[in-house]
């Protein structure tokens, strides 16, 4: 299994999380949490090779219509 496959199913495993939370606070957290897991495996993706880097600009990335 790579890398990226285990931190999405950290990921989904925090969704489910959220979706059995007792409140928001709680809620919330898992759903930041899900996202960072989200962000770890595109970023390992990347990282292996498997996709290509996200232009950016100022440390933002670029828009399609900036790219013109």
């Amino acid at each position: 299994m790579k890398q990226s496959e285990r931190f999405l199913e950290n990921a989904e495993n925090c969704a489910h999380l959220a979706e059995q939370a007792a409140d928001k606070p709680t809620y919330f957290r898992y759903k930041r949490m899900e996202a960072a897991w989200r962000a770890l495996a595109h970023e390992q993706d990347w990282l292996d090779g498997e996709i290509a880097p996200t232009p950016k600009l100022n440390g933002r990335a670029l828009n399609k219509s900036e790219h013109a």
